[in-house]
């Protein structure tokens, strides 16, 4: 019997029904970026200080220039306001006194400058910025700075929760209905951040925006690989998260523009209404119709696709029943993804990769935002290198195979992230060079595993296979903010240090990945032979197995508590 992949040699690939189809999905790859990487500008930190009454006044009559009152009057002030004492301590005087002088300020109120008692910020700080954030609008600093952690985990924990529930929905009731769907609670969600008044209400609806965002993102994924022949399918896969990319420099550039957060907010969610009209050009999966049965719709869209193509579909192929269909209409579940042996070892190494690469990607972006550099410049360059890393993909993918570019990719990020950290502070530009090198391998590693998840699974539990396996990159993207804003806090540089532990640890994963996807070279396997896998006995599990859960397990608990333990050390010491 001919599968959907014959007729497609026979009406198009990759012809105008596809390209239209990969162009407005491509759309929404890039809309999605604000969502994953929004907080580094919504809630960019700039430098601060305590406010003090009496100092504006002081400083005004005795002519200070900045860098003078910053001396005269804020704690421990090494021309760089860096440390924890000038930015959350303030001296307890009272500037508003009479015949403080001009030259020594705090001797002429206390004596000995040293004595002067600190006490924290009661009245409030001053912000070296032009524009607003999250950070200087609920003044998130200091003592109150753990709830910008909880900003950006609050998405990621929406991620993880909307992993399952929405690769359910987009394999029980179809890849439109999901993307439609999520599309609308994207764009309620977030024109509501824009006017909701307080800090949770923010923090609600960011989880909720979560929750439907990344499913929507992924739909997205799974359907523009499965209206294209198997020639293409890693190509616009690779293309569809490189114009995630592409969405990272006009939010970028659109920051610039808009610096005050909440005008930026609404910005970059309006042109997601648009995205509502896909209702009248989007359509279904015709894998999907055809693993659900639907073999009369699945043939109108094969008839439609044909049309567009202006392409003539074959009278042998008019009226046929598709190869995938002889299984019967098959329900997605939970216990498919580990029904074997091998399927069970691909979704467990899967899961691995999904979070080491979601830690080190995640974690370069946020530690960008508080790096002492351009944050516009840096994380311009940093998303240029992006570009680079699909075209590596593209190239050597079909020609080397998977592994050794992605245990390369590992090698790289890993290296780079340990390299940056040991570049001294006052060569700027080298280290931004090391950190976009790390950007770049660790794109190859993430893009990889998107796109060899979804050959992994059969189409009736693909969704859910991705989402499920990338909800660990959720997992990682929820404790990133606290290894980030936490550690560097102790040494600047630390979470780079344990992104490096992280992300070398994973290439304990790379003896597995020789049977990743069908073949190495590019070798399709077939749709009908993952089914029949599918649908073996539930086996015991074996020794192999266990092993590895075992490995796996330890090295999620080493990665969640090592920032613990470092802070722990640095604090005491």
């Amino acid at each position: 019997m001919p599968t959907l992949d014959d007729i497609l040699e026979n009406i198009g690939e990759f012809d105008r029904f596809q390209k239209q189809t990969f162009f407005v999905l491509c759309l929404l790859s890039a809309a999605f970026t604000p969502v994953y990487v929004g907080v580094v500008f919504f809630g960019f930190t700039p430098e601060h200080r305590c406010f003090s009454p009496g100092v504006a006044e002081l400083s005004q009559r005795c002519g200070w220039s900045l860098e003078e009152q910053l001396n005269h009057t804020v704690p421990e002030w090494g021309g760089h306001g860096a440390s924890f004492g000038s930015r959350c301590r303030r001296y307890e005087v009272d500037w508003n006194v009479t015949g403080v002088s001009c030259t020594d300020p705090l001797g002429s109120l206390v004596g000995n400058r040293s004595s002067v008692p600190l006490s924290p910020c009661r009245d409030g700080w001053v912000y070296d910025s032009p524009g607003t954030s999250l950070v200087t609008e609920f003044n998130l600093v200091c003592e109150d700075s753990w709830k910008l952690d909880l900003f950006q985990s609050s998405v990621n924990a929406g991620f993880f929760i909307g992993s399952i529930n929405i690769g359910y929905i987009a394999d029980r009731f179809g890849r439109r209905f999901c993307l439609l769907n999520t599309i609308l609670a994207n764009v309620v969600c977030g024109i509501l951040l824009v006017f909701v008044p307080t800090y949770l209400w923010i923090v609600i609806l960011r989880f909720l925006q979560g929750l439907v965002s990344k499913g929507c993102w992924t739909a997205g994924y799974i359907l523009v690989t499965e209206v294209v022949g198997p020639r293409y399918r890693r190509t616009v896969g690779i293309l569809y998260q490189t114009a995630f990319s592409i969405g990272l420099l006009v939010f970028d550039a659109v920051a610039y523009a808009i610096p005050h957060w909440r005008w930026l907010q609404l910005t970059v969610t309006l042109p997601s209404c648009f995205f509502l009209l896909y209702y009248w050009c989007l359509p279904e999966s015709p894998r999907w119709l055809i693993s659900q049965g639907k073999n009369d719709k699945a043939m109108k869209i094969v008839s439609d696709m044909a049309k567009k193509n202006r392409k003539k579909l074959p009278s042998h192929f008019e009226d046929i029943k598709f190869e995938e269909e002889d299984g019967g209409k098959q329900s997605p579940s939970l216990i498919d993804l580990v029904r074997t042996p091998q399927m069970r070892k691909n979704t467990f190494i899967l899961m691995y990769n999904w979070f080491t690469s979601s830690v080190l990607y995640q974690g370069l972006i946020m530690h960008m935002g508080v790096a002492a550099g351009n944050v516009y410049l840096d994380f311009l360059y940093s998303a240029l290198v992006e570009f680079p890393a699909a075209f590596i993909i593209i190239v050597t993918i079909d020609r080397v195979g998977r592994r050794y570019p992605w245990a390369a990719a590992n090698l790289v990020a890993g290296a780079a992230c340990l390299v940056t950290a040991l570049i001294p502070e006052d060569i700027h530009w080298l280290k931004v060079i090391a950190a976009c090198i790390g950007r770049m391998g660790i794109t190859m590693a993430f893009e990889m595993v998107c796109f060899v998840n979804t050959e992994l699974y059969p189409t009736y539990i693909r969704n859910l296979g991705v989402m499920v396996c990338s909800s660990l990159c959720d997992v990682g993207g929820v404790i990133v903010p606290f290894i980030v804003y936490r550690l560097v806090e102790v040494w600047h540089d630390l979470p780079l240090v344990v992104f490096s532990k992280c992300h070398l640890t994973s290439l304990l994963a790379a003896p597995g990945v020789q049977r990743w996807g069908p073949g190495s070279k590019g070798r399709e396997k077939p749709q009908r032979q993952l089914v029949q896998v599918q649908q073996k006995p539930f086996p015991v599990y074996k020794s192999h197995s266990l092993q590895f859960i075992t490995t796996w397990c330890l090295f999620m608990h080493s990665c969640l508590l090592c920032p613990y333990y470092c802070s722990l050390h640095f604090k005491g010491s």
